[in-house]
């Protein structure tokens, strides 16, 4: 018991470990579509020098999954409940990459006035937020749900996704001068459309996790 004991404790602080990066990588999208809006370089430069920290995590996650399996010996489901945080923390890690693409971005529009408000472009930010907030929790409650609910969350993103991109090329064609920065805008949404695949990824792993077969939201 005292060795089962020992395996919850190492499981939880992996879970708290995750939900600790879920939560970077979502205050690192919010504040980038943030600095996006107001055009704030400043801003930008806070998310990229935060980055480091997310992948500090990630590998501390690694170290403790594999003291786990060294020194517990875990089986079967215990075995994917290690396994699969580790797949998750490489998705959430990709995350945070991804919206330092975004605070990038930023950057390189530094002293720019957007071409147009930004509105859909937040819109799909909130959605991928949620999705993040709701796969780790889908992982954390093996709630198989909320993992297949990734795959109708990805589906209005990619929707939402191809709306900015038509909207974007029609004001290139008619306003040859925005095409810079109405490009940038389309990474943007890119960015954001990507996070929102990892997440879906999570919900497979949830999925593979608590009945042992993998499905493909991802289609």
């Amino acid at each position: 018991m005292v060795v089962r004991k020992e395996f919850d404790v190492g499981l939880e602080q992996l879970q708290q470990m995750l939900v600790e990066m879920g939560n970077h990588v979502e205050r690192a999208l919010a504040d980038s579509m943030a600095a996006l809006a107001a055009i704030d370089a400043d801003r930008a430069r806070e998310i990229v020098k935060d980055d480091p920290k997310l992948n500090l995590i990630e590998e501390k996650i690694a170290d403790l999954g594999a003291k786990l399996i060294a020194t517990q010996q875990p089986v079967a489901k215990d075995l994917r409940r290690i396994l699969i945080a580790f797949k998750i923390s490489s998705d959430l890690e990709r995350m945070g990459d991804l919206s330092v693409d975004i605070a990038k971005v930023v950057l390189r529009l530094e002293g720019q006035t957007l071409i147009k408000p930004l509105l859909d472009l937040p819109r799909m930010s909130d959605m991928v937020r949620v999705m993040i907030q709701e796969s780790i929790q889908s992982y954390i409650e093996e709630n198989v749900d909320l993992a297949y609910k990734m795959a109708k969350d990805d589906d209005q993103v990619d929707a939402l996704y191809s709306q900015i991109l038509r909207e974007l090329f029609s004001l290139m064609a008619e306003n040859p001068k925005t095409v810079g920065q109405a490009m940038y805008l389309c990474f943007v949404g890119r960015y954001i459309e990507r996070i929102a695949d990892h997440a879906t990824n999570i919900g497979e792993n949830v999925v593979y996790l608590v009945i042992g077969k993998r499905p493909d939201l991802n289609q």
